[in-house]
């Protein structure tokens, strides 16, 4: 069975779209920033969603430089 699948190199696994990944990422960070407004009274769900926006928003800066270098 394995003589029928086909031979790939690691680089063609790459994700399929990129772009729209960043996009998504993009409004995800602005959901997990507009979910601070509400009616909580802690303070914890505050610091875990600015905390996550915080991490998404750093990938995504990573990946800004990455890309802007050349490296990615």
């Amino acid at each position: 069975m394995a003589e029928h699948e086909p031979v790939t190199s690691p680089d063609q696994h790459k994700p399929g779209h990129p772009r729209a990944a960043r996009f998504g990422a993009a409004v995800t960070v602005l959901l997990l920033l507009s979910m601070l407004i509400g009616n909580h009274h802690g303070r914890v769900e505050d610091i875990w969603l600015a905390a996550s926006a915080a991490v998404l928003l750093l990938a995504l800066v990573g990946d800004w430089v990455l890309r802007r270098n050349g490296l990615r």
